[in-house]
């Protein structure tokens, strides 16, 4: 089983259904806004459509009345094993590893690591209230969902 490098954050799920078939949806960039609680909305740059290395996207988030967009990098697109990408404004590096489960399923794990955040977002994450709580929760909201979205 392939080892997940150390992160700030960590969420994991086992899900019934094989590692190709998940990372369909976790690479789908388009369909976040359907399984995380801040994202609404991603959608492919510079005409991509699809997860590849060096691709770039931008999402659409929200925390109460506050809104933002991001634009993001690919760094790993490796069909049933991982898609990382990193997020420019907050130098986050966002991943989501799997591996085969005995049963034929999948094991998810999700991580964000953060990277050297450029002024604004420390200002960010300093000025919201319980943001790295809402980060850490979101992030195991997001994998229940892609479980349920998998396992339908």
């Amino acid at each position: 089983m392939p080892t997940t490098p150390p992160s700030d954050d960590r969420a994991e799920i086992d899900i019934a259904a094989p590692p190709e078939e998940v990372w369909d949806l976790v690479a789908d960039v388009t369909r976040m806004g359907e399984w995380s609680p801040e994202c609404y909305r991603c959608e492919w740059l510079d005409g991509g459509t699809g997860p590849r290395v060096g691709g770039s996207f931008k999402g659409w988030n929200r925390q109460g009345p506050l809104r933002w967009a991001t634009t993001s990098t690919v760094l790993e697109s490796e069909r049933g094993e991982v898609f990382s990408f990193v997020t420019k404004e907050s130098a986050a590096q966002w991943a989501f590893h799997l591996s085969p489960t005995s049963g034929g399923g999948t094991h998810l794990v999700e991580t964000r690591t953060d990277g050297d955040k450029p002024l604004l977002a420390r200002i960010f994450f300093r000025i919201v209230p319980g943001r790295a709580d809402r980060q850490r929760d979101g992030m195991q909201a997001t994998l229940g969902r892609l479980k349920a979205a998998a396992e339908a």
